[in-house]
């Protein structure tokens, strides 16, 4: 007789976990009873009645108390119970209480059931979990089985280590710890006066050397929640604290131990192992890493909080220094790492940090990428690219060293994993042509903000440094962004063709002009660049202004005032002849550089014919003669590809002839290149002319307003400071780009 149909089913559907859940129970219950043998052989062992009651305490199997609860209650009591399971009479309103207080994983706040910290590494007993009956019990036995106490101590010292209970390392939004009762005190409150609990030099001291000396889990338990307070010592919201901390020196030696020492007891207990891959990774089946899980969330959270809040430059870069070693425990909790991420770009990317700062945060987030999986790398890439978004609201001549190294080790991490950094920059790169798409499509007066802003800017110039070094490869994942982030460039130069964009024309042309260098592909911007040239800005004869020259470099829009000005004509032409030269430089030993060339050649000397015509030209023989001297050099480099390409010996379909053609000559060598490298070292030149001037100029202003700043504090009493004038300036710049560039989650 066949199976019946709902039999087949049950088999082929519920049958493998049903028995799996079954040899699961099975193993439990094997290990409880292998439990209790050993227990009562080490009775038998030892002897003594203390003893007993110890064992019995840390190895006592559960299950008795709650088959009995069971057989006592009938089936209509059960369900009433709302599936609860009944627990044993004994300690019974403490038993389920982690299980009825679930929290989130890794979360900054955890419960005080959640910080559990056992170290009895005999039992899984839940039995124990009063601390203050588990000193007396290891009082009793240290009296009546002196010998067997001295055992445990040399053999298993986290059986009496009492101070690592679940009360300490409850955070405040959980249940508030019990008041220890009078004369109830440990070793770990020394040096706390009162009830004030104010924490001493002597205790932080004396911490520091049990970690140093002995990697005291004890010790490393009670800086912890000590670091949680001086994490927590500037909120404005009153906790209420195991410790509490007013003397300025105990907080900085507190912040260094917990900061240096923590990391180094984890490394002793539970060691960072090594792949035959070279991949870092920590065991988090066995029993030490549940017991260290508490302090490490507990420490983290305290970490992120003091991110958020820190202004500090050193103590910043040690907080981000002592974070590296704690990276590879971190890998499981999710949240936290999405939490540390969050903060740590936050300080790579903020202004007012320092470079060596910011550096130091880059090195987090770099080893979580290569620590990650790709859901961890994923994150960290999404945060990274929102921070740099965010923080390049404005630009200025102070920011933009900042912005440039921020897109510069940004786009590092992109190439750590090809295929989850593909997967995030087409999210990216997509969202700026829908933004593209949309002032196109939109006739609205201010649809073009949504792009002529520093962020979207930024945001391509960034694109294009990650595809300028990861994707030169032909086999590389980041290759197929070449074509929309060169597309989505294009229409965005050419969104507004008027002068008053020109700068972020320029802008743009430059980031194409990287990508089209590192991975040899052709991009067409010599029609972009002679669009510029044939404007009536550039045509007309200019006025005559005092206004100093427009850095292109911190502007992508020219102030009206510079319109049609002599300054602003000359600023205009020197970029267009050092892009132009730039992008027939890219291609100055080709072979088709004639065919390149020529249709541009031509095209400048018919615009030097018409601006040069003496009434109705634009009458500056300073941009006139840069533009001609261009076309001198493009006529020469010209001739030297002829005349080299006229000795070959291939037909134009030999791609090897094609590419090996100059292999052997250097860029240098050519008469374009020849005259580029020249330009490009007066270049250098005057900027750092310019450079040193502006620094001593600032020199001067920070020199002249401390002495107003002095001067006032001598004269008034709570007059503004400059921080608050420095805030100002930064609102108002802010405003200026108010609802240009969405973040990446409003998609």
């Amino acid at each position: 007789m066949g199976q019946a149909k709902a039999t087949k089913k049950f088999e082929q559907r519920h049958l493998k976990d049903t028995l799996e859940r079954r040899n699961g129970l099975k193993k439990q219950k094997q290990k409880q009873q292998l439990k209790a043998k050993k227990a009562a052989r080490r009775v038998e062992e030892n002897g003594g009645a203390a003893a007993v009651e110890a064992a019995t305490l840390s190895a006592q199997p559960k299950a008795s108390g709650d088959a009995h609860a069971f057989q006592s209650m009938s089936v209509d009591d059960f369900f009433q119970g709302g599936f609860e399971i009944p627990e044993a009479q004994t300690n019974g309103k403490k038993k389920r209480k982690r299980d009825e207080q679930p929290a989130e994983e890794g979360s900054g706040s955890e419960s005080a059931e959640e910080l559990q910290v056992d170290l009895d590494s005999g039992s899984d007993s839940e039995d124990d979990n009063d601390p203050e009956e588990h000193m007396r019990q290891l009082e009793a036995l240290a009296e009546n089985d002196p010998d067997f106490h001295k055992y445990l101590q040399e053999n298993e010292p986290e059986l009496l280590d009492a101070d690592l209970d679940i009360g300490d390392l409850s955070d405040d939004d959980g249940p508030k710890r019990k008041k220890r009762k009078a004369g109830d005190g440990d070793s770990g409150d020394e040096g706390l006066e009162g009830d004030s609990k104010e924490l001493k030099m002597a205790v932080v001291k004396k911490w520091a050397d049990a970690m140093t000396e002995q990697h005291s889990l004890r010790a490393m338990k009670e800086t912890v929640l000590a670091f949680r307070v001086a994490a927590h010592v500037s909120d404005d919201e009153e906790k209420d604290f195991k410790y509490s901390i007013s003397d300025p020196n105990v907080y900085h030696q507190l912040l260094t131990v917990a900061l240096k020492h923590v990391p180094e007891v984890m490394q002793h207990h539970l060691p960072v192992q090594e792949s035959k891959s070279g991949k870092l990774h920590v065991s988090t089946e066995g029993k030490k890493f549940k017991t260290l899980a508490p302090i490490l969330r507990s420490q983290m959270a305290s970490i992120t909080h003091l991110l958020d809040n820190l202004t500090d430059p050193s103590t910043l870069r040690l907080t981000l220094t002592s974070t590296l070693p704690l990276l590879p425990y971190l890998l499981s909790f999710k949240k936290i790492v999405r939490d540390l991420s969050r903060a740590v770009t936050t300080v790579w990317s903020t202004p007012s940090t320092p470079e060596a700062t910011r550096i130091a945060a880059f090195l987090i987030m770099r080893r979580l990428t290569v620590l990650g999986d790709p859901g961890i790398r994923e994150n960290v890439l999404k945060a990274t690219y929102t921070a740099l978004v965010k923080s390049s609201r404005a630009t200025t001549v102070h920011t933009l060293a900042g912005v440039n190294l921020m897109k510069n080790s940004g786009a590092e991490l992109w190439g750590l994993d090809p295929s989850v950094g593909y997967t995030t920059a087409f999210t990216f790169i997509r969202q700026l042509a829908i933004h593209l798409r949309t002032s196109i499509t939109h006739n609205a007066n201010e649809a073009y903000k949504q792009v002529y802003n520093w962020q979207y800017t930024h945001s391509l110039d960034c694109w294009s440094r990650v595809l300028a070094a990861h994707a030169s490869a032909a086999d590389s994942p980041l290759r197929p962004l070449i074509y929309p982030l060169v597309q989505v460039t294009l229409g965005a130069l050419r969104l507004i063709p008027t002068a008053t964009y020109f700068p972020l024309r320029f802008a743009l042309i430059r980031a194409l002009l990287r990508i089209s260098n590192a991975t040899q592909t052709y991009i067409p911007l010599a029609a972009a660049l002679y669009e510029v040239l044939s404007s009536a800005e550039m045509r007309k004869a200019p006025k005559t202004s005092t206004l100093k020259p427009l850095d292109f470099t911190t502007s992508i829009r020219a102030p009206k005032s510079y319109l049609r000005t002599r300054v602003y004509q000359d600023g205009v032409g020197e970029q267009v002849a050092e892009l132009l030269g730039e992008f027939f430089g890219l291609w100055a030993k080709s072979i088709a550089f004639p065919e390149l060339a020529l249709p541009v050649i031509i095209m400048l000397k018919r615009w030097l014919k018409d601006v040069s015509h003496r009434t109705s030209g634009n009458k500056n023989q300073k941009l006139n003669t840069l533009i001609s001297l261009l076309v001198q050099k493009l006529e020469s480099n010209l001739k030297f590809i002829e005349e080299r390409r006229a000795k070959v010996d291939f037909a134009p379909n030999n791609r090897r002839g094609v590419e090996s053609f100059l292999a052997e000559t250097e860029w240098e060598k050519s008469p374009l290149g020849a005259f580029l490298v020249g330009q490009r070292k007066g270049r250098e030149a005057r900027a750092k002319v310019l450079e040193d001037s502006r620094r001593v100029e600032e020199a001067k202003r920070v020199a002249r307003e401390k002495e107003g700043k002095a001067s006032r504090r001598g004269e008034e009493v709570g007059g503004g400071s400059e921080d608050d004038e420095m805030g100002e300036e930064d609102g108002e710049g802010g405003m200026l780009l108010e609802g240009e560039t969405t973040e990446e989650d409003e998609e």
